[in-house]
């Protein structure tokens, strides 16, 4: 096809997303081989988790795993996506390796989720993007290409660990229009699935893997617009290479349009490989059209029948997604959209951080207190001891207690600090560590003003900036108190005191 010569007025990018989960169950998709995908099997050794119908031995039958069903439908109520009634099993037919059987189960033209939307939060506003399908099939086996070790080897390794994991691969509509857009969405629905407790979405490991399918459109000087072949870029698993693949596809299909004047039709479209230290997409075939993986109905499995009461029982499992609690917090407990954000970024310390807000009494006060205290202490303690937050073992109640002396003005936040590191160690009461270790903060009036004095005397230029009306050289006075108290007095009384005492009628 001889190059493009018109020239380009505009281009805008078209993005698709293809996005392949591996459900946490414990057996796989079709037989009771245990899943890589739960974490209690992962990182077994090659070809340990095989049995005979994952290695595709004569007379084996397949019998379908509930509960990945369950999963994937739960996905899709999240997605508001229609849950099919009625949807059956089919044989995608092709050859590759680490494929035993020749063909691949999953379903076609009955999906299990369709016609299901999700809206993207935007400076501001909300964006839909739409969800055509979400399918329910198994995952394949492993290639490796070398021994480990960095040994040599003439050929390929097969790993078929990976062969019949449950796997639901989600398609969006072509309604993005940037790669920032995409990352966005991205993130959104690992922490959905994440919430959902439907993947681990360790996407290093392969949970999620996520396949943009890129193509331009090309407005000419004359007006008219053509587009470009689609390319779908193949198992990308992290955010920076769904963002890098994208972008590079963005200027390097329009190059390509210049030389050879390629358009979208039948048998364009490419699948492309990312190559993370290059920082661009490498060809690795002519993707093939739906009609030649040869469907057919697989005979072996019966149909998949979701009724009323099925669908509402999965509808009632529904956790509230990440989303509407980050919301929820910005709004109700006056958080920050970062806090918010953070709070939300784990399940299992989201759902901490409620049952300490339960503890405390609920309320506006709480929710922002200890979200604070979680935020800044918590997450502290929880960095020095390589765990989540809601792993470290303080009980939400003893999170409530810490509040209330907080609220009380009894312990500063120095020594709260503390009190949190303490309760990492072992379960006790709060108020009692805090005595133990000479933690609660001094009411005595003479002792106040005796440090304050001190302060004062030690840092002589400050304070007669104070008195001369610069408040901001302050701070260095109170630090001081704070330090000759040993964290023992507050922060806010020091404050006040040294101030009736500098600045005086």
């Amino acid at each position: 096809m001889p190059a493009a010569t018109a020239a380009i007025r505009s281009t805008r990018v078209i993005i698709g997303l293809e996005i392949h989960v591996e459900l946490r169950t414990r057996s796989k998709m079709f037989t009771r081989a245990p899943s890589p995908a739960h974490p209690d099997f992962e990182g077994r050794e090659p070809n340990a988790l095989v049995d005979p119908l994952v290695a595709a031995l004569p007379g084996t039958l397949p019998v379908m795993n509930k509960r990945a069903v369950e999963m994937s439908a739960m996905v899709g109520l999240a997605l508001h996506c229609t849950i099919a009634e009625h949807c059956h099993w089919d044989r995608k037919n092709y050859f590759y390796p680490d494929l035993p059987k020749g063909y691949q189960i999953s379903q076609y033209d009955q999906p299990l989720c369709s016609d299901g939307f999700f809206d993207l939060p935007m400076a501001g506003s909300t964006k839909r993007i739409g969800i055509i399908r979400a399918h329910l099939e198994e995952d394949t086996g492993k290639l490796g290409h070398e021994l480990p070790g960095g040994f040599h080897y003439d050929g390929s390794l097969v790993d078929l660990n990976r062969a019949g994991t449950p796997l639901l691969e989600i398609v969006t509509a072509p309604d993005f229009d940037s790669a920032d857009e995409v990352v966005a969405f991205a993130q959104e629905l690992r922490n959905l699935c994440r919430f959902l407790g439907v993947t681990e979405g360790v996407m290093q490991k392969g949970h999620m893997r996520f396949e943009p399918n890129v193509n331009m459109a090309i407005t000419l000087e004359d007006g008219t617009e053509i587009r470009t072949p689609v390319v779908e870029v193949k198992n990308l698993n992290s955010f920076k290479a769904v963002k890098g693949a994208i972008e590079h596809e963005m200027v390097r299909q329009v190059e390509a349009w210049k030389r050879d004047g390629r358009v979208m039709g039948r048998g364009m479209k490419a699948t492309r490989g990312w190559d993370d230290v290059k920082g661009e997409t490498v060809l690795q075939r002519e993707k093939e059209d739906a009609h030649d993986y040869r469907y057919l109905p697989d005979p072996d499995l019966l149909p998949v029948e979701i009724d009323a009461a099925w669908r509402a029982r999965l509808q009632a499992e529904l956790p509230e997604p990440p989303l509407s609690r980050r919301q929820r917090y910005v709004k109700d407990f006056g958080l920050a959209e970062v806090d918010a954000e953070n709070l939300t970024a784990e399940r299992d310390d989201c759902f901490y951080f409620e049952a300490c807000v339960h503890a405390a009494g609920g309320g506006a006060k709480a929710g922002f207190a200890i979200g604070k205290l979680l935020r800044n202490t918590g997450a502290k303690w929880a960095n020095e001891r390589g765990a989540a937050i809601a792993a470290l073992g303080v009980k939400p109640e003893r999170v409530a207690e810490l509040f209330a002396l907080r609220e009380a003005n009894a312990v500063g936040p120095q020594a709260a600090d503390q009190l949190f590191g303490l309760l990492c160690e072992g379960d006790a009461s709060v108020h009692g560590l805090a005595e133990k270790h000479g933690l609660l903060q001094v009411r005595d009036d003479a002792a106040l003003d005796r440090w304050c004095d001190e302060a004062i005397a030690a840092n002589a230029q400050a304070a007669a900036d104070v008195a001369a009306g610069k408040v901001a050289a302050i701070g260095r006075i109170v630090g001081a108190a704070m330090k000759l108290s040993a964290g023992k007095g507050d922060a806010k009384s020091f404050n006040e005191r040294i101030l009736r005492k500098l600045q005086k009628p």
